[in-house]
């Protein structure tokens, strides 16, 4: 039996399918004296430090918490359940009393490499433990976050990661054990730890082990394109140039849960759902999709990223509900980063007429509550052509390899709504820079242009954004070869590499993809 403190926030499904699929039972905590009679205490901490620390205090969680950690007993605190064991967070204004189990902080990453840290990362093992015990030495886990502990004492450290410089990426005293990774969302070594967390009744009980990691991967990441066809079944779908019909039907490459578990056991670093059915009414009426969610999340242990539909909405019957509402659904069913498409564009132009921070809008709302690194940006620009920057006053302007149709010169991305259809008057790069600076934690980077033409990623687009924003850019729209996918990684910042149509198609196996960057001598996870 294991008790999970689940204080509402972010996606603790996945940790809960887990744990179920290892063969344990979930007791959830619903008052304080359940946390003092639990057997072993798991604590996934998803989203922001502030926001935690304030809902368990609220709970009057801490000090029966502080009880059961002091009394050294089974304690396993992922991410922000690992942070809540110290004496405060550089993300905490607030003055809420903290855990203090630990003595240290949490500070946030002071790096020129992107911020959040995203990704497939390697731990260096500091001391043996049996919760590594039988992991893979070549394994890696799955890091989501802004902030790290900075333990004063050097005798609890677990593991180590490197991310620009090292950081604690674990720590273990005695039973208390905590990850900065999100074992649940690590495939099949993140699982074993969970297991061994689950069957070993000694924590302390040690036998040698040794992991050395390597650094963080270039994510591969599955795209479904999701909607209802015109017999109202949910498909997965690609079209080109945004267009998903193919002789009058909807394109129909296969069903949603069946092909994200597919693309997991393929290997896919993260399996993104893009809901691109046209909404009628409130999207949370929309259960086909959640569901999808639901079941997906039983298999499959990598993230699960979902667009469409999240934005303030009232319903057919006056009742208001705003994007964080839509959002926490979609968490709760088990996506662990939301995308926002569309709307975004038009927060930002809302954004950019006054230069104010409101605090109001889906960006901020959401980022606040679970965390910049849970909120994605999904944007599609479209080249647009000019003889001279002077031609695009108040647009980012670049000088192209690629001439127009006039051997024009130059071009600038113009950001785009409603699937493409419809252009605004602002640039991908002003565009970009401005979410950033509202709380987007990463931006998937669309090209109308290149949807569907196989000729691989646009390079001066990516490059253009990269050099923009300090958050991590998931490069999308065009990979038709394996060689497309080492282009963008060696010409680019892109951290990540975004298909569809040619993983559906099996043109290209993700596996393949990885071997071929292997070669190429550029880290990838494999598949342990």
């Amino acid at each position: 039996m294991i008790t999970l403190l689940d204080y509402g926030a972010g996606n603790v499904r996945s940790v809960v399918n887990a744990v179920e699929r290892l063969g344990g039972s979930i007791k959830p905590v619903e008052r304080p004296e359940d946390i003092l009679n639990a057997e072993k205490l798991l604590f996934p901490g998803v989203g922001n430090y502030e926001s935690m620390i304030r809902i368990l205090n609220e709970k009057n969680y801490i000090r029966p918490l502080r009880a059961y950690l002091e009394a050294d007993r089974p304690f396993f605190g992922i991410c922000l359940g690992m942070h809540a064991l110290f004496e405060g967070s550089e993300e905490d204004l607030s003055g809420y009393e903290s855990l203090g189990i630990f003595k240290g902080r949490v500070d946030r990453f002071k790096t020129g490499l992107s911020v959040p840290h995203i990704g497939w990362n390697g731990v260096n093992l500091k001391k043996d433990s049996p919760v590594f015990r039988d992991v893979d030495q070549e394994s890696k886990f799955y890091f989501v976050h802004s902030y790290h502990v900075v333990p004063q004492d050097p005798e609890i450290v677990l593991t180590t990661t490197c991310y620009d410089y090292e950081f604690v990426s674990a720590v273990q005293a005695g039973n208390v054990i905590g990850t900065q990774f999100h074992p649940e969302k690590s495939g099949n070594a993140g699982i074993k730890l969970l297991e061994n967390f689950i069957n070993q009744t000694d924590l302390t009980d040690r036998g040698r082990i040794e992991i050395q990691g390597r650094g963080l991967s270039k994510r591969v990441i599955a795209c479904l394109d999701v909607r209802a066809n015109d017999r109202g079944d949910l498909v997965v779908t690609k079209g080109d140039q945004y267009d998903v019909r193919e002789k009058g039907d909807v394109r129909n490459l296969g069903k949603p849960v069946e092909l994200a578990k597919r693309y997991y056991e393929e290997g896919a670093d993260e399996i993104t759902f893009l809901n691109i059915t046209g909404f009628r009414d409130f999207p949370l009426k929309d259960m086909p999709m959640i569901k999808v969610l639901e079941q997906t999340s039983r298999n499959v242990f990598v993230p699960l990223t979902i667009g469409g539909g999240i934005r303030d909405y009232t319903d057919t019957n006056g009742t208001r509900y705003s994007a964080l509402d839509v959002a926490a659904r979609y968490f709760r069913s088990g996506a662990d980063k939301i995308s926002i498409g569309s709307d975004a564009v038009y927060i930002i132009e809302n954004y950019l007429k006054t230069g104010v921070k409101t605090g109001e809008s889906s960006i901020e709302q959401i980022s606040k509550v679970y965390g910049i690194q849970a909120v994605v940006i999904s944007v599609d620009p479209r080249r647009v052509y000019v003889e001279s920057p002077d031609h695009a006053p108040g647009h980012h302007v670049i000088a192209t390899r690629i001439p127009g149709p006039d051997n024009e010169a130059y071009c600038w991305y113009q950001c785009t709504v409603q699937g493409g259809r419809t252009a605004r008057d602002i640039d991908a790069v002003t565009f970009a820079k401005a979410c950033q600076d509202l709380g987007a934690g990463e931006i998937l980077l669309n090209c109308i242009d290149r949807d569907g033409t196989n000729s691989g990623f646009d390079i001066e687009l990516i490059n253009a954004v990269c050099n923009a924003v300090s958050i991590p850019v998931i490069a999308s729209s065009g990979a038709g070869c394996k060689e497309h996918f080492s282009q963008v990684f060696e010409q680019t910042e892109a951290e990540a590499g975004l298909a569809a149509g040619i993983f559906h198609r099996k043109e290209v196996p993700i596996q393949e993809v990885k071997n071929h960057l292997v070669q190429k001598n550029i880290e990838v996870r494999n598949r342990v």
